[in-house]
């Protein structure tokens, strides 16, 4: 094999690179006149919406576009060869051998029928012939890079005993397997935890130097690619749009599509009232209805009337003065790009009202079978939920934070009657709701207390029109008298979150994904829900989509002075819109305060990991870099003492092993704001801020 020594020119070059896909009725273009270079060590961020083209070039480069899939024009090289001029068998070698791609979903790259230690093992195997004995050794080395605890029982274990964390982890070690030249990474974190996304991201960049692999980083998280990426390629619609080094694109960005992605990112600073996110408006073309000119001209905020929309292709110009970046924008240099946003209207900071809902010490434990399997084997208790109290009020957003597994989504289902708490108490207006399961819940309360959920598509009927679904909705709550009554409250809820009334005649299979997120939002307020439950309401949708729900959801508040309980795990979008911010750690609630408190030191020790794990798209910033070790541990079985204890960099700071003998009790700090920690006042008066604003 020639391997990467006898070659000096990029390891991947892509020029004017068009693809498209083939129906019975049309040609779809996907990709249009793409170029990018990767040279050799170099990391290029590839960044856009869904629906851009990012992955198909990614399947191009792979030669994998299926039945309908071709490259109609341009070149693929790989090391100086055309890909496309390759045999089936020279690809083979390539494809396993020299680039290897790590996809989104862990668990559908990896085979679960089959030992971790025999997938890896295969790779030499098959692509180098190599004996088992150093197969094994090789593999025991990558698992070892990719710092997993106890490798030889990794090798050991099936996909399914794996968190997926770990999964990722061992995707990532099978690619590396074979040291590739070129490691193409589509989303590789998207389904992580922020913190185990911060390690396997801190994890990417230090194999990508042991190994000198180049790689291509696609992602539609900017924070991400600034933290990983050399060079950024930006796409939208099918084309590259702005190409450059990270540096020029974040600091000197020159297409208005880049400008605006930056300005519908909730960046810190970004504040709800008085410098809310400005979301891109109109929507992404569809590849067969894309405009004439430029495909981003029918949102530009620079748009020129019969010079943006000449039929004619726009070429990719030199930004002069910096290093190799490019734009594919006509009037870039009559714009000026330091002009401060016209911020459309502030807002008025709504003031909490009266408590609503007050929870005091609730518990949730579920027992299983210590073999879930079959059923047998004594009983074990999951401690889902630990003693939770706090309070909600009127107009006011409430920020749960926490990784996967801590116990946000079962506080959720326990609230809206989905399950009943094993003790302590939920009040909704000083009524007790703890153990009435949902079907005996009077209307009112249903319709009080109301859940937007994660993916929009799982959540409407795919056989029921958008306007039927909430005239469903209006006849549980009995809300109107006849039908003519709830046709008309229907169309004013398509008002309400900003949808044309002519939806209502349209099915769900017709409607973006952060159009059927505004459906979701406008049936959980059929009967003027007063507490909505969001449940990582905009984790599924783009960053420019998630910057109108948002905002939605902000206006709506604002009008029905709703009570809004937002779950997630991004702390960027709970700094803009929350007012206070509950920290939780595997059923327990480690921090609590208003947003300020909770996002400035001292902080409780999760919460810190926490902040510096966010990946935030501004090279103004610097992070103090905090790497959780370990993974989360199972509720099954928790440590002794503090929960965190664990993985705490604190520890040390407190004498006689406390912290793994005892609960720490709530601290009160200034104000309510309150930590669930044993370290002492001077300890937290050592703390510094994670999140520093560089000086210029």
């Amino acid at each position: 094999m020639n391997k990467l020594a006898d070659y000096d020119g990029p390891i991947l070059e892509i020029d004017k690179l068009s693809i498209s896909f083939f129906t019975r009725l049309r040609e779809i273009p996907a990709v249009m006149d793409f170029s990018v270079a990767v040279q050799p060590g170099e990391a290029v961020g590839l960044v856009g919406e869904s629906g851009c083209g990012k992955s198909t070039v990614a399947l191009g480069v792979m030669q994998d576009l299926g039945k309908n899939g071709r490259v109609v024009g341009g070149t693929i090289k790989f090391k100086g060869r055309d890909l496309a001029e390759m045999s089936a068998e020279e690809l083979r070698d390539v494809r396993g051998n020299e680039i290897a791609m790590i996809y989104q979903e862990p668990m559908a790259s990896l085979n679960p029928a089959m030992k971790i230690g025999k997938q890896l093992m295969e790779v030499p195997m098959i692509h180098e012939g190599v004996s088992e004995k150093e197969a094994y050794d090789r593999a025991l080395e990558v698992v070892t890079d990719v710092r997993l605890p106890d490798p030889e029982r990794m090798l050991n274990s099936y996909p399914h005993q794996l968190s997926g964390g770990q999964q990722q982890r061992i995707v990532i070690a099978m690619a590396l397997m074979s040291k590739p030249a070129l490691l193409i990474l589509d989303e590789p974190t998207t389904a992580l935890d922020v913190t185990v996304e911060a390690a396997v991201v801190e994890l990417v960049k230090d194999l990508g130097k042991k190994y000198g692999t180049s790689m291509l980083f696609i992602s539609h998280n900017l924070g991400l690619v600034l933290e990983t990426c050399d060079r950024l390629c930006v796409m939208y619609s099918g084309e590259a749009v702005e190409r450059g080094s990270i540096k020029d694109v974040f600091d000197e960005m020159q297409h208005p599509y880049t400008q605006a992605l930056f300005r519908s990112i909730p960046l810190p600073g970004a504040d709800k009232n008085s410098r809310p996110l400005v979301a891109i408006p109109g929507n992404f073309p569809l590849p067969h209805e894309r405009p004439p000119g430029c495909n981003f001209g029918p949102r530009c905020d620079y748009f020129e009337e019969g010079r943006c929309d000449q039929d004619t292709v726009i070429p990719m110009s030199p930004v002069h003065g910096n290093d190799r970046h490019e734009t594919r924008c006509l009037k870039f240099q009559e714009i000026d790009w330091n002009a401060p946003i016209v911020v459309s209207d502030q807002k008025e900071k709504t003031e909490p009202g009266r408590v609503v809902l007050k929870m005091d010490n609730l518990k949730k434990y579920y027992e299983v079978a210590a073999n879930a399997l079959f059923g047998g084997g004594e009983k074990k208790v999951v401690k889902a939920n630990e003693t939770l109290s706090f309070e909600a009020r009127e107009s006011e957003t409430l920020a749960i934070v926490g990784e996967s597994g801590c116990g946000k989504s079962t506080f959720a289902k326990v609230l809206m009657g989905l399950e009943t708490a094993t003790e302590g108490q939920i009040l909704l207006d000083n009524n007790s709701i703890e153990q009435i399961p949902i079907e005996e819940r009077d209307t009112k309360t249903v319709s009080d207390v109301q859940m937007v959920f994660q993916n929009p598509f799982d959540t409407l009927n795919p056989s029921m029109t958008v306007g039927r679904q909430i005239i469903r909705a209006l006849e549980i709550f009995r809300v109107g008298n006849s039908e003519a009554e709830r046709k008309q409250r229907m169309l004013e809820l398509l008002d309400l979150v900003k949808l044309p009334r002519a939806f209502a005649d349209r099915m769900p299979r017709q409607l973006s994904g952060g159009q059927k997120q505004r459906v979701g939002i406008a049936r959980a307020f059929a009967g003027d829900a007063r507490i909505v439950v969001a449940d990582e309401p905009v984790s599924a949708l783009d960053v420019s989509v998630q910057a109108a729900v948002t905002d939605l959801l902000m206006e709506i508040q604002r009008e029905q002075k709703t009570t809004l309980l937002f779950i997630s795990h991004d702390l960027s979008i709970v700094r803009y819109l929350s007012d206070r911010v509950m920290v939780m750690y595997l059923g327990h609630v480690v921090e609590l305060g208003s947003t300020d408190q909770v996002f400035t030191p001292p902080y409780h020790p999760y919460t810190e990991a926490l902040l510096s794990a966010v990946p935030i798209a501004d090279t103004s910033i610097e992070k103090e870099h905090i790497v959780l070790e370990g993974d989360i541990p199972s509720a099954m079985a928790p440590p002794p003492g503090c929960p965190f204890q664990t993985r705490c960099r604190w520890k040390s700071k407190v004498a006689g092993g406390l912290c793994e003998r005892e609960v720490p009790p709530v601290k009160m700090l200034d104000d309510g704001h309150q930590i669930k920690c044993h370290l002492d006042d001077d300890a937290l008066a050592e703390m510094t801020p994670v999140i520093k604003i560089a000086a210029e």
